[in-house]
């Protein structure tokens, strides 16, 4: 059976570290006038989106093409989902065409696990539910060591503060498990209505209030308010949300000149954050998904390749040793049974 990566715990620190190393061999690639390397010639990856996505599903896919892999793209609403083909006959169609792997997004915690379950080829998970989204979480530690730089690079000593609706993000819950697994100090800010019920086994502080530790912080990640994933009324309004724990021009002011402010996007401007606030040189949100293509390229040639075709010059890259698979821990979520 293939390697996956279903969660930031397939990895640990170390790997990483490895997969960023990695990623700046790609990173260089990219660069290139012709961005293509035959690292994964002759592979199919098949990309499984039944939630909308713009930038991880494109990223992905121009990840496959510029390793020269081929892609098969599943168009959920054009699908046989229509006739009532469930998951995992579509995910066993899909291999017996010849995918050697699964980038799977799904509305369900433990989709990508079970995915994994049925079938033999490699599985990303590309965000299931609110459990994780583990290459989000590797290209904002990327994005940290483009930034901060170092070859071997840790967060030991930085403050990274996560503002917002964690109750429902699954970036937040693989940036803890990364941002901490690599030595940083968490902390969460946001209502109470916006937090996990439970916060048993998070290495995390929790604040309330955001003026209190900007003043201290070198990361700020923003999260979306996911009005999409809320079937109730957590907050007054957006305008309270935006009062208390936007990124607003004042609250900018309190930041160090160190400061590193982060959003997965797609951004609220004037809700999570201010409009001219996104637009200053720390605002990193640009570079987020600029590097989230060669994290993905690193990513699956993690998974599929077995090295690289000799003669390949100062783009050289190298093949990086993951670490065993874990089940969710209390960051994470239970399997679900998904249909």
């Amino acid at each position: 059976m293939s390697r996956s990566l279903l969660s930031v715990d397939d990895l640990g620190a170390a790997g990483i570290q490895s997969i960023m190393r990695l990623s700046d061999s790609f990173a260089e690639v990219s660069s290139r006038s012709i961005p293509r390397v035959p690292a994964l010639r002759g592979k199919t990856i098949a990309a499984l989106f039944y939630e909308d996505s713009t930038r991880t599903r494109l990223s992905f896919e121009a990840a496959a093409k510029r390793l020269s892999a081929d892609v098969m793209s599943f168009a959920v609403k054009s699908s046989s989902m229509s006739k009532g083909e469930s998951l995992r006959d579509t995910v066993q169609t899909l291999g017996a065409m010849g995918a050697d792997a699964f980038v799977v997004r799904h509305a369900s915690a433990g989709a990508a696990r079970l995915v994994s379950r049925w079938t033999d080829a490699a599985v990303v998970n590309a965000g299931d539910g609110w459990h994780e989204h583990p290459t989000q979480a590797l290209a904002d530690c990327y994005t940290l060591h483009r930034r901060f730089g170092g070859a071997a690079f840790t967060m030991a000593g930085l403050h990274a503060v996560i503002v917002g609706d964690v109750k429902h993000s699954r970036v937040a819950r693989s940036n803890v498990k990364a941002f901490t697994a690599l030595g940083a100090r968490v902390t969460l800010v946001g209502p109470a209505t916006l937090m996990p019920p439970c916060l048993d086994g998070w290495p995390v502080s929790v604040e309330v209030d955001l003026d209190r530790v900007l003043p201290d912080a070198d990361i700020v990640y923003l999260l979306r308010l996911q009005s999409e994933r809320t079937d109730e009324s957590l907050l007054p309004s957006q305008r309270e949300y935006t009062a208390r724990w936007g990124l607003t021009r004042r609250r900018a002011a309190l930041l160090p000149g160190r400061a590193t402010v982060m959003h997965p996007g797609p951004m609220n401007r004037g809700v999570e954050i201010d409009p001219e606030v996104a637009d200053r040189e720390f605002c990193v949100v640009g570079d987020q998904v600029r590097n989230g293509v060669p994290v993905r390229m690193a990513v699956l040639f993690w998974l599929l390749g077995s090295g690289l075709p000799t003669g390949e010059s100062s783009g050289q890259v190298l093949a990086v040793d993951g670490g065993d698979a874990h089940q969710p821990d209390s960051i994470g979520a239970s399997d679900e049974e998904v249909r």
